[in-house]
């Protein structure tokens, strides 16, 4: 064990850099062009990016051992599963900012690397928090736990949709650039040039009034959902990171694990879009999810502050078993037992 230390050999390191950054080139250079993600392409480059991960976790197996292994499949398995409310926050907020299908892949992908770095600062937070003591745990035990409580208290309630459009970030946008309100391709700033030229146009006559002009640049919806979705994945990251933590505190592991299941998002959201009404009581399963790993890293603290047996703490192959076990509890009632729709009244 590791114990918080960066305690590996340079080829654990360049294995991961190498496989992150060459499978993320590829995934780039493969849905270079606007065209919306099919279902096949989706399922193809999900199994994909399991299989990067499935593979580093048979690396670290070989090189460093089953416990090790085990914790990282852990941490993985969790942050995957606990992207899939994200997911179906980035579905309304593309709804709300009537992103077309064949635009959202781009932002879903600036997405992603805004996630990448902001997990890598919350991960060095929260592994230094960490350090302050066995306290600290109790903490992140509270907090996991009411996120729980609060999916709890939210379950079934889905018809009530945020309107992301009048999301604070937005309207912290409009202070800090001004906006063309239409969108321009896939471009995310437009020259005040392109605005002038947009304006002279007959179909855009009635923004002269409301558009601010001789700026420099100007945002575009799409770099406005943008900014929504990378703070709405950082709110969700409040919940997530501590989490994952919970599993191990070797920072490598956690950084890993979340950028292993981060990396396989994009073609998830388009898989998870498509089946959404299949998987009705995979949410539940995150609640279960969120419980377990409350009273685990509880009784982690536990075991610190008040002396108990080492025995008490539930082992990483435990807690590998039982979140594969939830979600596929999750996954299996929902193909089985589909709940049943509501009949029309007249």
């Amino acid at each position: 064990m590791f114990a918080g230390e960066i305690g590996y050999p340079p080829e654990v390191l360049i294995t991961f850099i190498v496989v992150i950054f060459g499978a993320l080139a590829i995934d780039l250079f493969a849905h270079r062009k606007d065209e919306p993600v099919t279902l096949g392409n989706a399922l193809l480059w999900s199994f994909i990016w399991i299989a990067l991960a499935l593979g580093f976790y048979g690396f670290l197996w070989w090189d460093k051992g089953y416990d090790t292994a085990a914790l990282f499949l852990t941490g993985y398995a969790l942050e995957k599963v606990l992207s899939v409310d994200n997911l179906m926050v980035f579905v309304a907020i593309f709804t709300a900012f009537s992103i077309p299908e064949n635009y959202r892949h781009r932002a879903l992908l600036f997405g992603v690397i805004g996630a990448i770095v902001f997990r890598l600062i919350f991960v060095a937070a929260g592994s230094g928090l960490y350090a302050l003591g066995p306290w600290v745990e109790f903490v992140f035990a509270i907090v996991i736990a009411w996120t729980a409580v609060q999916m709890l208290r939210q379950d079934g309630n889905d018809e009530e949709v945020e309107d992301y459009s009048s999301h604070f970030s937005v309207r912290w946008c409009n202070k800090l650039f001004p906006v063309w309100p239409k969108l321009h391709g896939h471009d995310f700033f437009i020259s005040g040039k392109q605005v002038d030229n947009l304006l002279a146009q007959s179909e855009h006559a009635e923004l002269a009034s409301t558009v601010q002009r001789g700026k420099g640049w100007y945002a575009t919806p799409l770099f406005i959902c943008l900014v929504v979705i990378n703070v709405a994945d950082v709110m969700f990251s409040f919940d997530s990171v501590p989490a994952v933590i919970a599993v191990t505190k070797d920072p490598l592991l956690v950084y890993s694990a979340m950028i292993f299941a981060i990396l396989g998002l994009r073609q998830l959201y388009f898989v998870l879009e498509a089946l959404e009404q299949f998987l009705a009581y995979l949410p539940k399963a995150v609640i279960a999810l969120l419980f377990f790993i409350a009273f685990k890293i509880g009784l982690s603290a536990a075991v610190h502050v008040f002396h108990l047996d080492e025995s008490w703490k539930i082992e990483p192959s435990t807690s590998l078993y039982i979140v594969l076990g939830v979600l596929a509890i999750g996954i299996l009632a929902s193909l089985l037992f589909p709940p049943k729709k509501e009949a029309d009244h007249a």
